[in-house]
């Protein structure tokens, strides 16, 4: 079975074929970010705690 993590870049990310990208993947419970530039580099996280992250985001609470 392949666990290689599919990479996607965010919609979010500059265009063009640039390195200005953050891109995610998922895997059973976890989701993957990285940015394009340090690909070796990746923070993981479950899908909750990035949740929660990205509503303080959007309230203006960080």
């Amino acid at each position: 079975m392949d666990h290689t993590p599919h990479w996607q870049k965010s919609t979010f990310s500059g265009g063009g074929e640039g390195n200005d990208c953050v891109e995610l993947a998922a895997s059973r419970g976890a989701i993957h970010l990285r940015e394009s530039d340090t690909p070796a580099t990746a923070l993981t996280t479950d899908t909750v705690a990035l949740a929660h992250l990205l509503e303080d985001i959007r309230n203006g609470a960080l």
